[in-house]
């Protein structure tokens, strides 16, 4: 491979490894989620490698090895993982950045397995975020395995939401499954009739119970809700047939029918009663935005294991391309790099591993948001309770306030510490509902982010990594199982929503003013850290951060040959693709905050002092090779937009000075790109030579 104009600098010796994780990804002082973290990786690369070798994928069914699969979570505390100690689980407080490097760990082998894991967690989330304490306490428990002397039974769990088709679950307002009151006798609790038919479903070979999404058939229940079945409740509970799928075989997927009698109190979250009427506590939609606000983090990160598993295979297979062959010898390059002599594939291999350090930054980032969060989001729902604010409306009205001052605080933030009034930040900090404000601007964009540009871009790479084995990439033993990951990961962007649920949200909550005001701050960090690392691209990805910003002032104010607002209602052919820029961005951006992390952080630990400069040399220009990527597609999309939209002579078209303006911060942004391509260079310079393991940790 030509090293023409390539630094000559330190290269990353060998693979990073846990230390370097453990630092960018925030948990060096999480003993308790490191040993989580070993518990699952021996499982993912012993039991369930052994069941894909062994051809377990090859059926629908739920075999006995499958089900020996949820034995070896049970041994190994993923399954309790969830459950706080005295529900008994051993992890106190928020679980998100848990349950992530549990999928992390597990998809890195086998995204199905994780699956299986994680549906159940998905079966108890509506009792989690929304359950009554007697639900939580029942369910939540029960699903944690027996101890020795115990008798009872283990519940596991499946999450019934999606209809057959054409109710698919996207609409969450859609729903064909019922609910009526079969029986009320004076004085007793009511008895409820459930017909809920479900596609897809998860975990359903097996479940026990289900947390069921059906909407009101009778006058005397006012809402949808979400309801607990149990497979012991009178009346017929079919798991029906498996669903004959492609992908994920190793979790149970089927189609069921319930037609059950179930009592009142299964609704989640109970219910009140007034004038006759049965009226559940929160309807269907308020226990699903609660759910899917954050295990849809999960399925990004998913996504991202499988791009990451796919470096040392595909540098194994480079390596060791020509072996055996006349021409090839130990000690010539054709022996000892194979086709890394050249540059093309060192290129494309940096891509791929660019994109997933990208996304597991941008994923892990979104976990640690949601843990901080969710304490915030209880204490604040206690708040309004005690002051007696119910309902949108006045909650609304409730942060009026409170909004004023996150700006302020945003504001104050903006400036150098030296000019900032402390008291103020102090009393800013203090202040629940205005932190509240500010995390939630964050998690609203950030966790549908991460699912449409994890598990979106992530599949596309995932081909590429699998184009890079030649024809091994498409049989069945290929290393790393990377066919089977490739066709996973088209699964993995269709879970909990896809790519245009994901877009319709950020496309709402990307406008947030307590966002946007914030973005803005990101835009001058990133041109301070421009000025010490230039070869990280924050320049670059500055200027593609506010080419964003004023396309989306522009789109937001002009309107179309129709006289329509070109950003806003049903335009989604314009807002859909801000919300792809958008996603860009923040994952480049955020890759350049953990390389900083480990720059700084990582000379505390001596594992790494040796070999370190080498490791934040190669992420350095990994971020410089994601920022130019992300600031190209930014530039891109913006350009189509407000060009695309101009007319010669239409009333519509923008002013010479708007255009102006567009074009002067485009090519701001095209010079800012200079030198870049030398941080891809120099990447493959260090893929090419970076050592590797004699053999994969795993079998095949």
């Amino acid at each position: 491979m030509s090293t023409a104009n390539i630094e000559k600098r330190a290269l990353m010796s060998t693979l990073p490894g846990d230390d370097v994780r453990q630092i960018m990804w925030r948990f060096t002082d999480r003993y308790d989620l490191q040993m989580v973290i070993q518990s699952a990786r021996s499982v993912a690369r012993g039991v369930i490698a052994r069941m894909v070798a062994d051809k377990q994928r090859h059926t629908h069914d739920w075999t006995p090895e499958k089900q020996a699969m949820l034995k070896a979570f049970d041994e190994a505390g993923i399954t309790a993982a969830f459950m706080e100690p005295e529900q008994g689980g051993y992890i106190t407080g928020p679980k998100n950045l848990v349950l992530a490097m549990i999928a992390f760990e597990l998809c890195w082998v086998d995204a199905g397995a994780a699956t299986a894991s994680l549906a159940n967690n998905l079966a108890l989330e509506p009792i989690h975020e929304k359950g009554t304490p007697e639900q939580i306490q029942k369910y939540m428990g029960g699903c944690v395995p027996p101890k020795p002397g115990e008798s009872r039974k283990m519940l596991r769990g499946s999450f019934a939401l999606t209809e057959p088709l054409p109710y698919v679950g996207v609409d969450a307002g859609m729903l064909s499954g019922k609910i009526r009151i079969a029986e009320w006798k004076e004085g007793k609790e009511p008895i409820l009739q459930v017909e809920k038919r479900g596609r897809f479903i998860t975990n359903m070979g097996y479940a026990n119970f289900v947390t069921a999404s059906v909407d009101t058939d009778d006058p005397r229940i006012k809402s949808s809700c979400m309801v607990i079945l149990e497979e012991g409740d009178p009346g017929l509970y079919d798991r029906g047939a498996p669903t004959l799928k492609l992908v994920h075989q190793l979790s149970s997927t089927h189609d069921p029918i319930f037609s059950l009698k179930v009592p009142a109190s299964r609704i989640i979250g109970g219910y009140t009663v007034k004038d006759g009427v049965i009226i559940p506590n929160f309807n269907n939609s308020e226990v699903i935005e609660a759910v899917f606000r954050r295990t849809r983090v999960t399925v990004g990160i998913m996504t991202t294991a499988k791009l990451l598993s796919a470096i040392e295979p595909v540098i194994r297979y480079q390596r060791t391309r020509f072996r055996g062959g006349d021409s090839a010898t130990p000690g010539n390059p054709r022996y000892d790099l194979g086709i890394q002599q050249k540059e093309d594939p060192c290129h494309r291999l940096v891509d791929v591993w660019a994109t997933g350090e990208a996304g597991a930054s941008l994923g892990f980032e979104a976990a640690r948001l949601f843990d901080v969060f969710d304490p915030m989001e209880q204490q604040k729902n206690e708040l309004f309770e005690k002051q007696g604010i119910k309902g949108p409306r006045a909650q609304m009205k409730a942060f009026m306030e409170p909004r004023k001052k996150a700006l302020e605080y945003i504001d104050l933030m903006a400036k150098p510490a030296s000019q900032r009034d402390k008291k103020r930040v102090a009393e800013l900090e203090s202040d629940l509902l205005v932190q509240y404000l500010i995390k939630e601007s964050l998690a609203d964009v950030f966790c549908p982010a991460c699912k449409l540009w994890n598990t979106g871009q992530g599949a596309t790479m995932m081909r590429e990594a699998v184009s890079l084995m030649g024809g091994y990439g498409i049989t069945e033993d290929c290393p790393g199982f990377l066919t089977q990951k490739w066709s996973d990961a088209q699964l993995e962007a269709t879970y909990e929503g896809p790519e245009c649920v994901q877009r319709r949200q950020m496309s709402l909550t990307m406008v947030n003013e307590i966002f946007l005001a914030q973005f803005k701050n990101w835009i001058s960090d990133l041109r301070e850290l421009a000025k010490r690392k230039p070869e990280m691209g924050s320049e670059a990805l500055a200027g593609a951060m506010e080419l964003w910003l004023w396309s989306l002032e522009y789109l937001e104010n002009h309107k179309d040959a129709n006289g329509k607002t070109l950003y806003g209602g049903q335009r989604q052919g314009v807002m859909f693709p801000m919300t792809d820029a958008l996603a860009w961005l923040l994952g480049a951006r955020q890759l350049i905050l953990d390389t900083l992390e480990l720059e700084e952080k990582g000379p505390q630990n001596p594992v790494l002092a040796e070999g370190l400069l080498g490791v934040v040399n190669f992420y350095s220009d990994l971020c410089g090779v994601q920022a130019a990527r992300a600031a190209g597609e930014v530039g891109r999309i913006c350009t189509e937009l407000v060009y695309g939209y101009q007319a010669k002579g239409c009333a519509c078209a923008a002013s010479d000075a708007d255009l102006k303006a567009f074009a002067g911060l485009r090519a701001k942004n095209d010079v800012a790109f200079a030198g870049l391509r030398f941080s891809k260079d120099r990447a493959a310079e260090a893929v090419a030579h970076v050592m590797i393991p004699e053999a994969l940790d795993y079998p095949l």
